[in-house]
């Protein structure tokens, strides 16, 4: 009988692979760096729309994940992190809903903008269920929320605001303690910020309504049989479509510098300076 050496039965041993435990492991890192960006992809205005599928979502968020997953999985599992894992998992979801909700109040503006804008010229009555809503949402409003979100991804707004998930973990590390009160500042700017936004935004187009009422007020006041109704509502309609059209480049300004200083704010938020 010829006996085989034993160092030929060594390199048997190191096959390459991962042993269970260490497999899953790697699944709990990759789960535990995958939750903030997952939750702020799916909040976020972009892919958090319904109109994208819930699987179409969470199978983007975890291909994302693992395109970063050598940026963020620094962490080493330790016994603090087994006996804490639901109120990391708890924070590391509300770090980042909250982060995606933020840019969603700032992109409510336009939405607002377009309310006022139609409850001031009779476009309200050209409304809509939308599903973004689950109400009765005008035409208008619809076409605007549009507009913004071509100017977002025109400008890679959401690469930025990726970039910025991804680096926050250098700064909020997984088991870190909880920003509550910068996500609750960042809130209250951002829904300031809303208002003043659809403010500025409706303004040169309500403006040119309170001139047209004027007019259209004068004209029925020296000829008392022309009706309002029939006379001023076409009238009304027609010029808020010639301002629309007239206004869509500061209204693109506008947009343009809502998403920047949406993205500054998140910046601030998650500390990334």
């Amino acid at each position: 009988m010829v006996e085989i050496p034993l160092p030929f039965y060594e390199p048997l041993n190191k096959l390459p692979g991962l042993e269970l435990n260490q497999l899953i492991d790697f699944l709990l890192i990759f789960i535990l760096s995958s939750i903030r960006l997952s939750s702020f992809l799916i909040s976020s205005p972009f892919l958090g729309s319904r109109n994208i599928p819930l699987h179409a979502k969470i199978v983007f968020s975890m291909i994302l994940s693992f395109f970063f997953f050598g940026q963020i999985s620094d962490m080493e599992l330790n016994q603090y992190i087994i006996d804490n894992l639901f109120f990391l998992v708890l924070i590391e979801i509300i770090i980042g809903v909250a982060s995606g909700l933020s840019l969603t109040v700032w992109f409510s503006a336009a939405s607002m903008a377009g309310e006022k804008i139609a409850a001031s010229t009779g476009l309200g009555f050209s409304a809509l269920v939308d599903p973004e809503t689950g109400g009765q949402t005008p035409v208008l409003s619809v076409l605007l929320d549009l507009f913004l979100l071509t100017v977002f991804v025109s400008l890679n707004g959401h690469l930025l605001a990726i970039n910025l998930i991804v680096e926050s973990y250098e700064v909020i590390e997984v088991g870190s303690r909880f920003p509550g009160i910068a996500l609750i500042g960042s809130g209250i700017e951002a829904a300031g910020a809303m208002f003043y936004t659809a403010g500025l935004i409706m303004l040169p187009i309500v403006g040119g309504l309170l001139l047209t009422n004027m007019a259209i007020g004068v004209i029925t006041k020296s000829a008392p049989t022309l009706n309002l109704f029939s006379f001023g509502f076409p009238i009304t309609i027609m010029i808020a479509f010639v301002l629309l059209f007239f206004a869509t480049r500061s209204i693109g300004g506008a947009f343009a510098e809502l998403v920047k200083n949406s993205i500054e704010n998140l910046e601030v938020v998650l500390g990334v300076i």
